[in-house]
């Protein structure tokens, strides 16, 4: 029998569920794919809305990986800053075929220095932001860019985990996952981007997200500088080694 291959989705504290559960859907559809929740412990995890989902595996006891993959969600922000975690997130990127986010989870990457010289999108309110982490921002619902495939805002994970299961396995393989899921988006309001919105709802959406950005912003910041220091301190040790 060969080796299934192995997705990890990381769980984390006030994630969005849906951005982890959207493309987990579609991942537990794929033959031949053995799914793995990845947290530091196996005790449930809350999310931003109160939905609690139990890890199924620890970093410490996780198996070797094929597809790393990071939603987002305000738990997001404790992640940048998250040593334990970046690490975890660097070390099997390295192994990995894929590195994948949806939503903000593509700033913990950036965070991680895993998104230097890509493009790369993230919810529409911080997609900005990756430009401070060396990602070149793309507002597109999906970006590959070599091993790299991100997703933009919450729904657009089931857009990402799709177009992910084309290359894992075939178009065939994730049409009739579409087909099974009745994935067939009609929604009752053209408002779902700031292109499709109405100017002053935008403004609206805006506003009311804007101290959360900036909090946001803050931890990115802050994150980039502990990049910049790596990389600035990585240099020094080539120079005195050489």
């Amino acid at each position: 029998m060969p080796r299934p291959l192995q997705i990890g989705l990381l769980l984390f504290p006030e994630l969005t569920q849906l951005d982890l559960t959207g493309p987990w859907e579609v991942f537990a559809r794929t033959p031949g794919v053995a799914c793995h929740l990845i947290w530091k412990d196996t005790q449930p995890v809350r999310s931003d809305r109160g939905l609690s989902i139990v890890p199924t595996t620890t970093f410490e006891a996780c198996p070797p990986l094929d597809v790393i993959f990071v939603p987002g969600g305000p738990g997001q922000i404790a992640l940048m800053s998250d040593t334990e975690t970046l690490d975890f997130l660097r070390q099997r990127a390295g192994e990995a075929q894929w590195v994948t986010s949806v939503c903000t989870g593509s700033l913990v990457l950036g965070a991680a220095g895993l998104l230097q010289g890509y493009r790369a999108t993230s919810h529409w309110g911080s997609l900005d932001q990756l430009a401070l982490l060396g990602a070149q921002p793309v507002s597109e619902r999906v970006v590959r860019d070599r091993n790299r495939i991100t997703g933009a805002g919450v729904t657009s994970g089931i857009d990402f985990a799709l177009t992910l299961v084309a290359e894992i396995a075939d178009d065939a393989t994730a049409r009739a996952i579409q087909l099974q899921m009745e994935y067939d988006p009609a929604p009752p309001y053209n408002s779902g981007s700031p292109q499709s919105a109405p100017p002053q709802e935008v403004e609206a959406a805006r506003a009311k997200m804007a101290a959360f950005i900036v909090t946001r912003r803050a931890a990115t910041e802050a994150a980039a500088a502990r990049l910049q220091a790596d990389q600035f301190a990585h240099a020094g040790d080539t120079q005195q080694q050489q």
